[in-house]
């Protein structure tokens, strides 16, 4: 079954451009298009993608807002919710922390090569998360001055055991299964499986959020690098 993609842009050539680069996937299928956010939150409604490309300075609704909206909407057994890649030609500080906060899975630019974007559509497709060393090091600079833990955050924090509560923290770190596997001298595929618990007794979407959630629930500070001891 072909990942049906929606891109949203207000350059129609930039929008072909994306088009044209996943069409050429035999797994892959441009279900539409959409030049604004509130098009793409009509589009997103209609057509249930899988996966949204979505620009962020746009007239009128801009993407980070057509974000939010779309997956405070979206999410049902028959229709779960649409991962979403913010498109930019820039990622400043402002963008990333309020990307991910909505519900963005990640960031790519749009000058990617075409390969890289058909790898990024596939990785959030199947939960994982594109956040660079870049972008995980602006959000420990956001929360370098503390956590805001709240009791609503603590009490879902309690709902994991301590070794999901390392393999959270080395999330928020950065590492990918591979390097937590070896960190915790576990198995990969354990690894897996505490993700997928985390993910599912937090309430989060994928592991962008459980990064946003680890730095604003305390867990993860500024600094803190040391991870399975």
């Amino acid at each position: 079954m072909s990942l049906r993609v929606l891109v949203v842009d207000d350059q129609a050539l930039v929008r072909r451009g994306f088009a044209m680069m996943l069409d050429h996937e035999p797994d892959i299928q441009v279900a539409g298009e959409a030049a604004d956010g509130l098009q793409a939150i009509e589009a997103a409604q209609r057509l249930k993608p899988d996966v949204i490309l979505m620009d962020i300075r746009m007239p009128g609704l801009d993407g980070l807002e057509a974000t939010a909206q779309i997956l405070s909407q979206a999410g049902s057994r028959d229709a779960p919710a649409p991962r979403v890649v913010i498109l930019t030609t820039f990622d400043p500080d402002e963008y990333v922390y309020r990307a991910l906060r909505a519900g963005a899975s990640g960031f790519v630019l749009k000058d990617i090569p075409p390969e890289e974007l058909v790898n990024a559509v596939r990785v959030v497709a199947e939960g994982g998360a594109l956040l660079s060393p870049d972008i995980t090091r602006r959000l420990i600079a956001r929360f370098a001055e503390g956590p805001t833990l709240s009791n609503n955050l603590d009490d879902r924090l309690e709902r994991l055991t301590d070794r999901e509560r390392e393999v959270l923290a080395a999330i928020a770190g950065g590492m990918n299964n591979l390097e937590i596997a070896t960190a915790l001298s576990i198995g990969a595929a354990t690894v897996k499986t505490h993700v997928s618990s985390i993910l599912s007794k937090l309430g989060l979407r994928d592991r962008a959020q459980a990064v946003v959630f680890a730095y604003e629930s305390g867990l993860a500070r500024a600094g803190a690098t040391d991870i399975g001891y």
